[in-house]
């Protein structure tokens, strides 16, 4: 298949922070033959824990191992930039045209024409919107709807390689409407996010200063990293998704991504969920004869699974994020008391394919 990719940034430079791509996403990105490649641009995680502000563990330390035993499967963090290295080496630099924002679409019976906010006009077959969570494809195939404030906002960053000492195992601490992150992303960085109930639309001052006064008194590594942070590196992103959406296109044009099933980070699915939307929508436009067969059945694949995620993830949120004293306590107490076997029962049913 011939593709073009329309980018609204004027140019492909490193941006974001960092993610964890969960097996689902690296099994699809092998099919590919980019896992080994992936892989090198990162660092394999095997633990996880979670933990109060104190650093005492809220339930048994969870290996990576034990959930996807029996199977080649790896967790991999790394960040952003080098993922977008690694796809666009792959797929080819020509591939993607920078600095034009996709405006809207008319299509017919055979064709279909895009329009871009720089007088662009592309005539193609078939139009995917991953366009992100205010897709303008997404707009014009079910209306206008404005996406659904979590209640909370975060903070990103990466530390410059060897600032700080890579944990050995990935970190999320639980306080009260705070929570904290700390993944190891390989050469020597740090991906680090912090959580925080706010209003929709905060802006910071002094942002490290700020996040030092929420978070400063957490345990070891958190002051460390993020003093290790330079201020203009860290990201302040506010957390919507959207409700669960049963048609995600209309004859040739299809939505992927954050464009058709925008979730909270809370179970760091988002890119692995787009990624696995690839996956199937290639499959289904190589299995079927014709587009609208492709997408009537990528999008039947697709639309229950990535409807249970949105749902999962924005529960975990909502308990994650609760304030109230008796509620903390107990729902730490519940976490303390979980047998390791039932929270890798979870996450195996949960990334099941």
């Amino acid at each position: 298949m011939r593709v073009r990719v329309l980018e609204r940034a004027a140019a492909i430079q490193p941006a974001g922070a960092g993610l964890a791509l969960q097996p689902n996403a690296i099994t699809v990105l092998a099919r590919l033959g980019l896992d080994d490649a992936v892989a090198a641009a990162g660092a394999a995680l095997s633990r996880a824990v979670l933990l109060d502000p104190s650093g005492r563990s809220l339930g048994p330390e969870t290996r990576f191992d034990r959930i996807f035993e029996g199977t080649a499967a790896r967790v991999v963090a790394l960040h952003r930039a080098r993922l977008h290295d690694v796809l666009l080496a792959a797929a080819g630099g020509d591939v993607v045209r920078t600095g034009v924002r996709v405006t809207g679409y008319e299509q017919s019976a055979d064709h279909v024409t895009v329009a871009g906010d720089d007088g662009t006009r592309l005539d193609t077959e078939l139009l995917v919107g991953a366009d992100g969570l205010h897709s303008a494809v997404r707009a014009q195939l079910t209306g206008h709807r404005e996406p659904r404030y979590a209640g909370y906002t975060s903070w990103r960053g990466v530390t410059p390689a060897g600032s700080v000492t890579p944990p050995d195992r990935v970190t999320e601490t639980w306080g009260r409407g705070e929570r904290f992150g700390v993944v190891d992303i390989g050469f020597g960085e740090i991906y680090w996010f912090a959580v925080a109930d706010a209003p929709a639309g905060g802006t910071d001052g002094h942002v490290r200063a700020e996040l030092m006064a929420r978070f400063g008194q957490w345990h070891d590594p958190v002051p460390a990293v993020l003093r290790a942070t330079p201020a203009d590196r860290i990201l302040r992103t506010d957390i919507f998704d959207r409700d669960p959406i049963e048609r995600w296109h209309d004859r040739r044009v299809v939505l992927l991504g954050d464009a058709a099933h925008p979730m909270t980070p809370n179970l760091g699915q988002g890119a692995a969920q787009a990624i696995e939307d690839a996956g199937a929508l290639a499959d289904s436009l190589a299995a079927n004869r014709t587009v609208e067969d492709a997408l009537a059945s990528y999008e039947a694949v697709r639309v229950p699974r990535t409807r249970s995620f949105v749902l999962a993830s924005r529960r975990f949120g909502n308990v994650a994020q609760w304030r109230h004293p008796l509620a903390v306590a107990a729902r730490d107490l519940a976490m303390r008391l979980t047998p390791e076997r039932v929270l890798i029962a979870q996450a195996r049913r949960m990334l099941s394919t």
